[in-house]
C-alpha cells in the first residue's frame, strides 16, 4: 500500500496533471481508491494495477450453471440502441468495451491495453490489445472499434448513444492509425473522455465492422460468454467462450430467463430455481433476514431528477423552483423510502462519488418558512396547482407521493400523473415525450463514473435529455471550462462554481444518489455488477453445500 509520506517514487510516473492529483492525495484531499481511478483515467494502468485496484480474487471452483432473473427486454436486443436493464445483462455476457468501469476500482483495461491524451486534451489515442477474437473467430483490429464508435455517432443510425456523445465527439471522430490503434478527435477538449468509451456508455459494445444489426442472430461479441441458445421475451443461454482473450470463465454456462413481473422473480429465487435476480425496496422487504439470500450493493451517481420547466409558469421564478426544493426531507427519504440505501442530493449531478465534487458547497435542507416566505415574495403567497408527471418504474410513484406530501406543507398543491415507461418518455423527443414536456417530472437516471453525461445532456441548453428546458448562457460557460479542466484542482473549481449557479437557479432537484442492488442466491458467490445493469458472471463459483 502506497503511504502519504513515501510519495516520491509516484511523481516518476506521468506529467505535471499526474502530480498535481499526487499531491492532493499527499494533502489528504483525494482518498487512495479515487488516486488509483485518477492514475486509470490518465492512462496509468500498469500502476493502478500494481497498487491491487479491484482486489485481489480467490481461487475458485469452475463449472456449473448460473440461472439468472430478468425483466423483459423492450425490443430487439442490438447493443447499439438498447436502453434497458434487461438487454444490458444480456450483452454483459458476450459483448465487451475498451475500457470496463469497475464499481471498485475504476477504469479497467479490456479490449484497450493504454491510452493518452494530447496537450488539450482534444485527441485521446488508445492502444488496442492484441489477439483477441470475436466469437466467429475473426480478430479484432482497430477498423472495428472505428466502425462501432462511427456507428453510435451516426445520426442516422439510430443510436441511442447520441445523446451521449452530442458535443464530445461527432461522425468522423474516431480514426485509424494503425491495425492496433485508434485515435479520437473530440469536438472539444475533455479530459474525462475514457469514460465515454467505456462501459459508462453501455451501447458503446466493439462490434465487428461489418456488423448489420442482426445481433440476436448470433450474439457476435468478445466476451467470456458466447451464444448457445436464445428465445425471444422467454429465455437465453451462454456457454464459456473457449477461446477468451483472458482467465477463462468459472461456470460453465449462464441461463436467463426473462419475467413480466418483478414479483415473479422473487418467487423463483425462492423456490431455488434462480441465482440472481435485479433487486428493488419491495423485493428487499420479501427476502429481509432470510440466510438463504444476499443483498449485494455497489454506491452509485444514480438518481431520480425531478424537472421543473424553467420556460413554463409558475417555474419561470428561480424564487418558487427554490421554494420547491426546500420543501424535501432528503434525511427522512434516504432513510424511509430507501431505508438508508443511497446518500443525500443536494440538486446537483455531482454525486459525492465524484472525485471532481466540492464538498463545501453548501447542502440543502428541508426550510418550510423560507419555502414559504420565497413563494411570498414571488407573488405567490398562498402556493400553486401544479402537476407532476413521471413513470411507473421503481420507487418513483412512492417518491412523487412523498414530494407531493412535502410540497403541501408551503401550500403547494401537487397532482399527480403517473403514466407507464413507455408513455412516459414516448419518442424521447421534445415535442411528442411526456417526460421532456411534462412541466414538472421525475425522471430516473442510470449510473455514470464521472457527471460530465448528466452535465451536457440535461443541464446544457442544447441537451438531448434538458427537461428543464435550461437555457442558462452562464451555465454553459462554467461547463466548457469544467471539460477543459486538465487536473482534479481544477475540475474541482469549476464544479464548486456549477454547484453553487444551480443551487441558485433550481433547475432540478436531486434528492438522493441510490446504491444498485442485486438479490442473490446464497449459494453462490462472485456476482459483479455495475450500476449501469451489467451483470459480469465469469467469476462466480459456488458454495458446496
Amino acid at each position: 500500500m502506497t503511504k502519504r509520506n513515501d510519495i516520491d517514487p509516484l511523481r516518476n510516473l506521468s506529467g505535471d496533471i499526474w502530480n498535481v492529483a499526487v499531491d492532493e492525495y499527499q494533502g489528504g484531499f483525494l482518498k487512495r481508491r479515487d488516486l488509483l481511478k485518477y492514475a486509470a483515467l490518465l492512462g496509468l494502468t500498469g500502476f493502478a494495477a500494481s497498487q491491487g485496484l479491484g482486489g485481489a480474487r480467490a481461487a475458485a471452483a469452475a463449472g456449473g450453471t448460473v440461472r439468472v432473473g430478468l425483466g423483459q427486454p423492450t425490443k430487439a436486443i442490438d447493443p447499439a440502441s438498447v436502453t434497458d436493464p434487461a438487454s444490458i445483462g444480456v450483452i454483459s455476457q458476450v459483448g465487451e468495451y475498451l475500457i470496463l468501469d469497475d464499481p471498485k476500482g475504476g477504469l479497467q483495461p479490456k479490449l484497450a491495453l493504454s491510452w493518452e491524451a494530447n496537450e488539450t486534451a482534444s485527441r485521446w489515442t488508445f492502444k488496442l490489445r492484441p489477439g483477441v477474437k470475436f466469437h466467429d473467430g475473426r480478430a479484432v483490429t482497430a477498423k472495428d472499434v472505428v466502425a462501432s464508435f462511427e456507428r453510435l455517432v451516426d445520426p442516422a443510425s439510430g443510436s441511442s448513444a447520441l445523446s451521449a456523445y452530442k458535443g464530445i465527439l461527432s461522425k468522423g471522430g474516431a480514426k485509424l492509425v494503425d491495425d492496433e490503434t485508434v485515435a479520437f478527435d473530440l469536438d472539444g477538449p475533455n479530459s474525462n473522455f475514457p469514460f465515454y468509451v467505456s462501459s459508462d456508455v453501455y451501447n458503446a459494445v466493439i462490434l465487428p465492422a461489418d456488423y448489420a444489426g442482426d445481433f440476436e442472430k448470433n450474439f457476435n461479441g468478445t466476451g467470456p460468454f458466447k451464444l448457445e441458445s436464445f428465445r425471444p421475451k422467454q429465455r437465453a443461454s451462454f456457454v464459456r467462450n473457449p477461446d477468451y482473450w483472458a482467465e477463462k470463465a468459472l461456470p460453465d454456462r449462464v441461463e436467463i430467463k426473462f419475467f413480466d413481473d418483478e414479483q415473479a422473480q422473487v418467487l423463483a429465487l425462492q423456490a431455488g430455481q434462480i441465482d440472481v435476480i435485479p433487486s428493488t425496496t419491495r423485493l428487499e422487504l420479501a427476502i429481509e433476514g432470510n440466510p438463504n439470500f444476499k443483498l449485494l450493493s455497489v454506491q452509485a451517481s444514480s438518481h431520480e431528477e425531478v424537472h421543473l420547466r424553467t420556460d413554463q409558469a409558475p417555474f419561470t421564478d428561480k424564487r418558487v423552483r427554490r421554494a420547491l426544493a426546500l420543501t424535501l426531507d432528503r434525511e427522512a427519504v434516504v432513510k424511509g423510502l430507501l431505508k438508508g440505501r443511497a446518500v443525500v442530493g443536494n440538486d446537483t449531478p455531482f454525486a459525492p462519488i465524484f472525485p471532481s465534487a466540492d464538498p463545501s458547497v453548501p447542502q440543502r435542507k428541508q426550510d418550510i418558512a423560507e419555502a414559504k416566505r420565497l413563494l411570498g415574495e414571488a407573488g405567490v403567497p398562498n402556493g400553486f396547482e401544479v402537476t407532476l408527471t413521471t413513470e411507473r418504474a421503481y420507487d418513483i410513484p412512492d417518491y412523487a407521493v412523498l414530494i407531493q406530501n412535502f410540497a403541501k406543507k408551503a401550500g403547494i398543491d401537487i397532482k399527480l400523473n403517473v403514466l407507464p415507461q413507455d408513455a412516459y418518455y414516448g419518442s424521447a423527443k421534445f415535442g411528442s415525450s411526456p417526460w421532456l414536456d411534462s412541466n414538472l417530472g421525475i425522471t430516473d437516471f442510470g449510473h455514470r463514473g464521472t457527471p460530465d453525461i448528466f452535465l451536457n445532456a440535461t443541464l446544457k441548453s442544447s441537451g438531448a435529455w434538458n427537461a428543464a428546458h435550461f437555457n442558462n448562457p452562464a451555465y454553459d460557460a462554467l461547463l466548457l471550462d469544467y471539460s477543459k479542466a486538465r487536473d482534479l484542482q481544477a475540475q474541482r473549481l469549476a464544479a464548486g462554481k456549477i454547484q453553487t449557479l444551480l443551487l441558485d437557479e433550481t433547475p432540478l432537484i436531486i434528492g438522493y444518489f441510490s446504491q444498485y442492488n442485486r438479490i442473490v442466491s446464497s449459494k453462490v458467490e462472485g456476482v459483479r455488477f455495475t450500476a449501469i445493469s451489467h451483470l459480469l458472471l465469469d467469476r462466480v463459483s459456488f458454495v458446496q453445500a
